[in-house]
């Protein structure tokens, strides 16, 4: 299959400043991963003393030992692929970094809806699109795509990576709770991965713009009385109100009940059957079937 690359000069016209918000965007052939090597870069120009202009992104035509949650793998053909990282520089305190991933989520899902995809997201930022048949874990949905954080151990820089399957066919997914656009039927323009990371960043630099506006608080309430970020972030999950199964962070074992709300720093709160309620910082959530 042909596949088209992405035309990085088109995408620089659109976002990169005076039209956009961002320092620069590069696409390169292939990398281990944009993540690390992005990382890598902004480490590198801080220890010379120059550090990198941000907010700034990579993408890669092909990633070689692409980087999931929890230190999984995520590998795909070249050209299929969105796989883009961004350097960013938020002005908020450490405490509220939590937030990030999930507002990067956000972002991604903003700019797949304003294409006519009907995208959610999976707590804390898995992007998720409707399948016809529920899935053990996903229940009628399937995933299309996430986002993975890390903090720079300088400046306050956060490299953030989405990785969203774009043309892939069936055979080509690794996994058979995963999708790609094309296979849940996207339109033919969001297939057009330059007007997807052209979107994608434009959401990005809007909402951490103005969550760094705020001083890290996706409660602060918009001017002109729409939703908060973190109210936008509820709407647009498939994970509040649902049942799930949460395996914790090290082995920690599970909790299992309706996922009831997030709490003030991006946390999910899950009411249990018997009543208790128990908050988790990290883990893997599981929809489970409907009844």
């Amino acid at each position: 299959m042909e596949r088209a690359a992405i035309d990085v000069e088109k995408v620089r016209d659109a976002v990169v400043a005076p039209a956009g918000a961002w320092a620069d965007v590069e696409v390169v052939a292939e990398c281990d991963s944009t993540n690390t090597e992005l990382a890598r870069r902004a480490e590198r120009a801080a220890a010379e003393g120059a550090p990198l202009d941000a907010p700034r992104a990579l993408a890669a035509e092909h990633q070689s030992a692409g980087l999931g949650r929890a230190g999984r793998t995520w590998t795909t053909p070249p050209g299929a692929a969105l796989t883009v990282s961004a350097l960013l520089t938020p002005h908020v305190d450490g405490a509220a970094l939590g937030w990030l991933p999930l507002l990067s989520g956000l972002a991604v899902v903003r700019a797949l809806r304003a294409a006519g995809v009907p995208a959610r997201l999976k707590w804390p930022n898995d992007v998720l699109l409707p399948t016809a048949e529920e899935i053990e874990g996903f229940g009628a949905w399937r995933k299309v795509g996430g986002v993975l954080a890390q903090v720079l151990p300088h400046d306050g820089g956060v490299v953030v990576g989405i990785g969203l399957n774009v043309s892939q066919d069936a055979d080509e997914l690794p996994v058979p709770t995963a999708t790609s656009l094309a296979l849940a039927g996207a339109p033919e323009p969001v297939l057009d991965r330059t007007a997807l990371l052209t979107g994608i960043l434009t959401e990005l630099a809007d909402v951490v713009g103005r969550w760094s506006d705020d001083d890290g608080d996706p409660h602060a309430p918009r001017p002109d009385r729409g939703p908060s970020l973190a109210d936008e972030y509820a709407a647009h999950t498939a994970t509040l109100g649902a049942q799930v199964r949460v395996e914790l962070a090290g082995g920690a074992g599970y909790v299992e009940g309706t996922a009831a709300h997030l709490t003030a720093d991006g946390a999910l709160v899950v009411a249990r059957d018997d009543g208790s309620v128990r908050m988790v910082a990290a883990g893997d959530v599981h929809h489970l079937r409907r009844a």
